[in-house]
């Protein structure tokens, strides 16, 4: 997790949102439709409440609850959260504006996964999936009782709308995405519409794109003349469990449960959307969120600096218990946060320039002097998990990246030499031994040294920018400039304001920003937005704006893998060849959630390995919420 960093709050945020697309459901409908269709191509289908990549389903039709929520947790009270910065759109999907926090809990999806399985999705707004073993088809049968939050009825003609905007409006890299898969949507009836794939759409990942998309109402946008790439405060309908209760611009946020929610006495539903309203607090800073954690203006925080949490936690409401102070554990991937560079600038195209920038910063020293020795040094981009690239590559991996070293796309010493991890420094703020190898690399790249200390090439000096948009950073970001102007190097930190910040990374105009690359664990599709060369300058996600034909290759191999060791072993291969691009400078991670609440809510005994879920499935324990009203903690 990011430390001092409050869009890493936002990013956290957002990663609730998806939770509230849970709500799954039972047995068929439109059946007669899906047999026909069977029978017509002489196909044998596959009908089942849910889908697996590999292997079984955990849950099966008719289980009662998910194991790791309490079924009987009561609803009620207020969660309140911060998110930093400013908004003005409750538009997820647009470029436009910069969206309120949470403003997804709108939408759910036609299929959602679980916090306690890996490659499974069940149906939500369907009863059953219907497909072939070619996978050239899925049929989803949704559910009749799906209805928007206005009351009106979900139909399959809503789901088509969604994909057809998606289509034409959302984002540039995912509608290239979109359109490599799906060839056209069919309405088959009122609660069954039928998505057929492309024939050069890999096969894994098909049903998943499909069954990942979000649920617009259709009459909601012709009524107003709407577009999905907009900028707007009233938000499209949904069919979530939560709706829009009121805002206050750049200052508050509140979300309502919907007592009317279609999905409320479902298997997946219970013991989850627990809370009656979903408060998010803006701040400017994290400083000052922080104090107002503190005086009891929002009441559930996770922590993201070291050192607030070594050293802050010792006001008031925590002395008195009031307030709760606990770390949980966190086996998700790593979200491969690091300093990035952007590849579109010419001065970083060479990559002993940017294995010299790597050299400058001293994770040690930062660990042990800033952050109380709380995180471990990222090192892939799949940190946390198995999948991470290890020692030299297995003769499996080996034999995918061999013919792309034959092909000249990767060089010859990716076949034998280990993984590159970051450079190891000692406990001084500069390391000199670094910094003699990063100096080598700045010659041999054509940056000498002039007698002013600077590095020039054609009469230019090596300037570098990073661009923040928090104070609280100065303290990690300040020390890594230091070092780079003992290399020589013109280096400054320029902080904006977050809308500006907003607008230049969505520009690619930056030199160096803080990102993240949140992997899952069976990939497919998505790895084009992050890695793949026809996104480069299109895709927010691949902000380096890495173009590799050998990336690109691998990702098509990871893609049409059909077992999970074939995926695995892709896996590993891109790891290492992304780790020798060098386009990041690594930074940091650890496997808890470091949590701070007021001593009210709870949360069950078995906490799924995937999700803290503190948004889904925790709840208020209303007695303890009387008692802090009643001592004025509230």
């Amino acid at each position: 997790m990011r430390p001092d960093r409050t869009p890493t709050t936002n990013v956290l945020l957002a990663s609730q949102e998806k939770r509230f697309s849970k709500s799954m459901h039972l047995l068929g409908f439109g059946l007669g439709l899906i047999c026909l269709a069977g029978m017509a191509f002489g196909q044998d289908v596959n009908r089942s409440h849910g889908y697996s990549t590999f292997g079984e389903l955990k849950y099966p039709a008719d289980f009662e609850h998910l194991d790791y929520v309490n079924p009987d947790a009561p609803k009620g009270g207020e969660i309140s959260l911060w998110a930093q910065g400013t908004f003005d759109s409750m538009n997820p999907y647009s470029r436009k504006g910069r969206s309120g926090a949470l403003a997804s809990v709108f939408y759910e999806e036609i299929l959602t996964g679980t916090d306690d399985e890996i490659g499974t999705a069940y149906c939500f707004l369907c009863e059953t999936l219907e497909y072939p073993d070619d996978e050239s088809w899925v049929v989803f049968n949704l559910r009749p009782e799906v209805r928007f939050s206005d009351g009106t009825a979900m139909t399959a003609e809503d789901a088509a709308y969604s994909f057809e905007l998606l289509l034409k409006e959302s984002l540039v890299s995912f509608r290239a995405v979109l359109a490599q898969f799906i060839d056209t949507a069919e309405v088959l009836g009122p609660h069954a519409i039928k998505y057929n794939f492309k024939d050069t759409a890999p096969k894994r990942g098909r049903i998943e794109m499909a069954g990942g998309l979000p649920v617009f109402a259709k009459n909601w946008f012709e009524d107003n003349g709407a577009g999905l790439d907009e900028s707007r405060l009233e938000p499209a309908l949904g069919t979530g469990p939560y709706v829009l209760d009121s805002y206050d611009i750049n200052q508050q946020i509140v979300y309502r449960r919907n007592p009317d929610y279609w999905g409320s006495k479902l298997n997946f539903s219970k013991g989850r959307n627990n809370f009656d309203r979903i408060r998010v607090e803006y701040f400017g800073d994290s400083n000052s969120a922080f104090e107002g954690f503190k005086s009891g203006a929002y009441t559930f925080r996770i922590e993201n600096s070291s050192k607030t949490w070594a050293t802050g936690y010792n006001f008031p409401a925590l002395e008195r218990g009031d307030v709760i102070k606990e770390e949980l554990p966190d086996g998700t991937i790593a979200t491969g946060q690091s300093f990035v560079l952007n590849l579109r600038r010419e001065k970083f195209q060479d990559p002993r320039v940017r294995e010299a920038i790597g050299y400058m910063f001293n994770f040690e020293w930062s660990n042990e002097t800033l952050f109380y020795g709380l995180y471990a040094r990222t090192t892939s981009f799949w940190d946390n998990t198995e999948l991470a690239a290890t020692g030299a590559p297995d003769p499996d991996e080996a034999a995918l990246l061999k013919p792309l070293v034959e092909e000249g796309l990767l060089p010859e010493t990716i076949l034998s030499e280990e993984a590159v991890l970051p450079p190891v420094s000692g406990k001084r703020q500069l390391d000199r031994k670094n910094l003699r190898k990063a100096s080598a690399l700045m010659d041999e790249a054509g940056w000498p040294v002039g007698d002013d200390g600077l590095r020039r090439k054609d009469g230019r000096t090596f300037d570098i920018e990073f661009l923040e948009d928090s104070p609280a950073f100065d303290r990690i970001v300040n020390p890594f400039i230091e070092n780079l102007r003992r290399l020589g190097l013109n280096a400054k930190l320029n902080r904006i304001d977050p809308a500006q910040y907003t607008n230049r990374t969505r520009d690619f105009d930056f030199d160096i920003i803080t990102d993240q690359f949140p992997m899952t664990y069976e990939p497919g599709s998505n790895l084009q937005q992050y890695y793949g060369s026809a996104t480069a300058d299109e895709s927010l996600f691949n902000s380096m704006g890495l173009k590799s034909p050998a990336v690109d290759r691998l990702i098509e191999v990871i893609s049409a893998a059909e077992s999970k060791k074939e995926l695995n072993t892709a896996i590993h291969a891109l790891d290492r060849v992304l780790r020798a691009e060098r386009f990041w400078v690594p930074q940091w991670f650890k496997d808890t959630h470091t949590v701070a609440y007021f001593d009210m809510y709870e949360y069950p005994e078995n906490l799924p390995p995937y999700d803290l879920g503190f948004l889904d499935f925790w709840w208020i324990n209303p007695d303890k919420e009387a008692a802090l009203k009643a001592k004025g903690a509230l």
